[in-house]
């Protein structure tokens, strides 16, 4: 039994409680000051965040406040205070490290009450950067809808409500997904974001166009119409409410918010109290007896080819699906290739050979290979003797590149010339596309043989290891370069048929391409080979340094 369900009694009084929000405001400056005191570059990184934040969370407010008396400044500022409810709810997931407090299973040994305990988490959650900015945000957003005297008192009610509701709601999902979170998935989880804003830029850019192409801000009047009786936005839309005169709704959009917030507060409350009573499920996994599974080469794995192809496969298919970095760097090739051609298409202004971007992508995950080994390398480096053994492990590397990216290369073609309508250049770009892809087979194989770096393994946004960025940049920009300029026999052919209307012909480019990058490939793999088998020290220096 936890303390949080002990009795109180006589022999085992409670502990005392009233002065504990203090305490936990104290506690949450103290570890801010401590984390400043660490290193000079937390300090400057710390006073550049919150300048940075101050100027922005400035010009916001600026531009709300200029927005006041617009006719659709209530819709704007609708969504925008709902688009910040959730990112409070959303960045726990991604960000689970960003404040120590976060993680309450901290706390499971001191005597305290969960009602006391989330009052004084939730004050001492509006300390910082993030709840500042938002305060900011939230003030401009009532100061360019509030108008009257009525307008004013919701505009008071609103704003504390709600920074409370988005703290809270930050607080309950963070709690609700503790473990979640300090698992492997969370690790992923915070590796992915970088995916989640690549994409979500994408969107916003999308949306912007089309914004401009649909009449202006009058377009987002339905949406603001569904997301002014959301609990994130309710209290806001309250202050548009009451100025306008209708204080039913006005008190009904408060009333939202208020409810939220003791709902949020009680799902809160339960989720502690279930984490810091329940027994953990990890110790109770690792104390009970477990099954070995076979080695053996069943199912799927049974298809690859024998002998030292197969286990590079299987390994290098297995970084894919469980290290987070490389996990990562494949779903954002995957989805940012996918998006530019296809999302350029959809607003009429693409071409099909933009979906050549995706083999360029894709084709980047050659580059490396050998640092996602880090200082494992050294078991890849005792089974290579030749440059036969080298060629043999960059060969089944770039098979497994190859198995993931042909299929989906060929099938972000075919989806882009169908959006746009324009089939006819669908065999140039399949073309342009199988030579790129093996025209950075080569260059990748070569630059991970000559210019190897390090992948840190802490840091969800560290990909290379400090004193080795110039590495990283020759290999990736120079490679690039050079499988551009490799993919030139292609391209011009490609080009002239164009240029003379001879789109017929641009059939011969498929099975060229297709010839031609695997010839490239074939020779790169065979340079590479030589210069990993005589490089194999140094290689392993270099990707033993995170």
């Amino acid at each position: 039994m936890s303390v949080l369900d002990a009795p109180v009694t006589a022999s085992a009084p409670a502990a005392p409680t009233t002065g504990l929000t203090p305490v936990f405001v104290r506690l949450k400056l103290a570890l801010l000051r401590n984390g400043l005191r660490q290193s000079a570059g937390r300090r400057a990184a710390f006073i550049v965040s919150l300048v940075f934040s101050l100027l922005l969370a400035a010009g916001q407010v600026l531009g709300l406040v200029l927005l006041r008396g617009n006719e659709h400044a209530g819709t704007v500022v609708v969504l925008l205070t709902g688009i910040m409810a959730l990112g409070w709810a959303v960045l726990p997931l991604f960000f689970p490290s960003g404040d120590d407090t976060l993680d309450p299973t901290r706390l499971v040994m001191l005597p305290l009450r969960p009602e006391p305990l989330i009052r004084a988490l939730l004050v001492s959650s509006l300390v910082g950067i993030g709840p500042l900015f938002t305060l900011c945000l939230v003030i401009g957003s009532v100061l360019a809808l509030a108008h009257g005297a009525a307008g004013v008192v919701f505009a008071m009610l609103a704003v504390p409500l709600t920074m409370l509701l988005c703290v809270a709601l930050s607080r309950a999902v963070a709690t609700a997904n503790v473990q979640l979170l300090n698992s492997r998935k969370g690790r992923d989880l915070a590796v992915l974001s970088g995916l989640v804003i690549a994409v979500g830029i994408q969107f916003v850019n999308f949306g912007a166009q089309r914004l401009g192409q649909a009449g202006g801000l009058s377009s987002l009047d339905p949406a603001a119409s569904v997301v002014r009786w959301l609990p994130g936005a309710s209290a806001v839309a309250s202050v548009d409410a009451a100025s306008d005169g209708a204080y039913g709704a006005a008190v009904a959009q408060l009333l939202i918010t208020a409810g939220a917030l003791v709902a949020l507060m009680w799902m809160w409350q339960r989720s502690l109290v279930k984490l810091m009573t329940a027994p953990d499920g990890s110790t109770l996994a690792a104390a009970e007896p477990t099954r070995e599974k076979a080695s053996g080469r069943g199912g799927l794995w049974a298809l690859l080819p024998e002998g030292r192809t197969a286990t590079v496969m299987q390994r290098s298919l297995r970084y894919v699906a469980r290290d987070p970095k490389t996990k990562a760097a494949w779903v954002t090739a995957l989805a940012v290739g996918a998006i530019v051609p296809l999302l350029n298409a959809l607003q009429g202004t693409g071409s099909v050979y933009f979906a050549c971007f995706v083999a360029g992508m894709l084709g980047m995950q050659m580059y490396n290979q050998f640092g996602q080994d880090t200082s494992a390398f050294w078991m890849v480096a005792l089974t290579i003797s030749s440059s036969r053994d080298a060629y043999v492990e960059l060969r089944a590397r770039a098979l497994v590149l190859l198995l993931l990216t042909l299929p989906f290369t060929v099938l972000v073609c075919g989806v882009t010339a169908a959006v746009i309508g324009d089939w006819r250049s669908l065999p140039g770009a399949l073309g342009l596309s199988f030579a790129l892809l093996g025209s950075m087979l080569a260059t990748g194989a070569v630059a991970s043989a000559l210019f190897p770096y390090s992948i840190p393994q802490e840091g969800a946004f560290k990909n290379v290891v400090p004193g080795q960025g110039g590495l990283a940049w020759i290999s990736i920009l120079g490679g690039m370069l050079a499988a551009a300029l490799l993919s030139a026999p292609v391209i011009v052919p490609t080009i002239w048929m164009h240029v003379t209307d001879h789109h017929d012909a641009l059939w011969l480019m498929v099975p060229g391409g297709l010839v031609y990058g695997a010839l490239l490939a074939w020779a790169g793999l065979r340079i590479a080979a030589g210069r990993t088998a005589n490089r194999l020290p140094e290689i392993l220096a270099a990707v033993s340094k995170g």
